[in-house]
């Protein structure tokens, strides 16, 4: 994902804007793995192999949520990890 992009994308839930951008994985201006999260509804969107996964929690794939966490669960806020929604550890 571009980090450009973060200039026009809002929480499909409940519309806030601006989205948090917590970066794992960049090259260069492109995001490769990390994580969008609403400060206002506190659901997480994953940015999976350069692509957020911006999905309404009924799309959401539990298990590949729980992985992606559990993965990253060292480098994320505790906010995320074990408070985020729609899924977290």
């Amino acid at each position: 994902m571009k980090r450009s992009l973060l200039d026009i994308l809002a929480c499909p839930i409940d519309k806030h804007y601006p989205l948090e951008l917590y970066e794992l994985e960049s090259k260069g201006d492109i995001v490769v793995e990390g994580v969008l999260r609403c400060p206002k509804c506190n659901r997480y969107y994953p940015i999976i192999d350069e692509i957020p996964i911006m999905l309404p929690d009924e799309l959401r794939d539990k298990d590949r949520d729980l992985s992606f966490l559990e993965k990253w669960k060292d480098k994320l806020p505790r906010v995320i990890v074990y408070e985020g929604l729609p899924h977290h550890l």
